[in-house]
């Protein structure tokens, strides 16, 4: 197959162009802006829905990242080998995808009706949180679709067999852009979409995500005491 300089652009360029932008952005972010890398929390301004959408959205996504791993980092030859066929992981794919994309979504739009509703939420958000929160959704709405057009035309696009070792291609730097070209339209764009995503990320919000286990990194080392009479004066 040929390859015009719009496939490799796309498939090859953007993908180590935003990785880099990724990797270097962190350790930037973090050597500059330590004091700024947890995100702000507005929990005391609204609480309820806060706490419905901040739960549902990071439950959800945990799911979606474990099922992504499963799908475009194993490759199909491993379930083959432990018995999984390929129907019964296409009906997986969409029960458990599906579903994981649903909480996720009710999760964003839930956070996204919290920011945009509340005068004093929507007041203290910065561009960046606009942008990222835009991003998230329009991420996760293109996922969710492409994953109910997978139920829907029966599994008739193998992803396994496309995307799936291409992303394995870039990871391992041997990048093969004719498996991204041809795919459906819809899974191009919600991959072009999420490496933006990632070069987006360093500069927003998003790296708290990373704050919990640094912290730990930190730690030389912890000290657990036990209180008795003795020793409480």
């Amino acid at each position: 197959m040929t390859l015009t300089l719009l496939d490799q652009f796309l498939w090859i360029v953007i993908p180590y162009m935003t990785l880099t932008i990724f990797v270097v952005g962190h350790i930037y972010r973090y050597q500059k802006d330590q004091f700024g890398w947890s995100a702000g929390s507005s929990q005391f301004l609204e609480s309820r829905q806060l706490k419905w959408g901040s739960n549902l959205f990071h439950f959800g996504i945990i799911l979606v990242f474990f099922g992504h791993v499963a799908g475009l980092l194993v490759p199909e030859g491993v379930y083959s080998t432990i018995g999984i066929t390929k129907g019964l992981y296409h009906l997986g794919a969409v029960w458990i995808g599906g579903g994981a994309g649903i909480i996720t979504l009710g999760g964003i739009i839930i956070l996204a009706k919290r920011r945009g509703g509340n005068k004093r939420i929507r007041r203290g958000s910065s561009a960046s949180d606009i942008v990222v929160l835009t991003a998230l959704i329009f991420v996760i709405v293109s996922g969710f679709t492409n994953t109910i057009g997978y139920a829907v035309t029966g599994g008739d696009f193998d992803y396994r067999t496309t995307i799936g070792p291409w992303l394995r291609g870039i990871l391992t730097f041997r990048p093969d852009a004719a498996l991204m070209v041809g795919i459906p339209r819809g899974f191009q764009i919600h991959v072009i979409a999420s490496f933006f995503l990632f070069a987006y990320w360093p500069f927003s919000r998003l790296v708290h995500v990373w704050s919990l286990p640094l912290e730990y990194l930190k730690r030389r080392y912890i000290v657990y005491r036990k209180l008795n009479s003795e020793n409480v004066k």
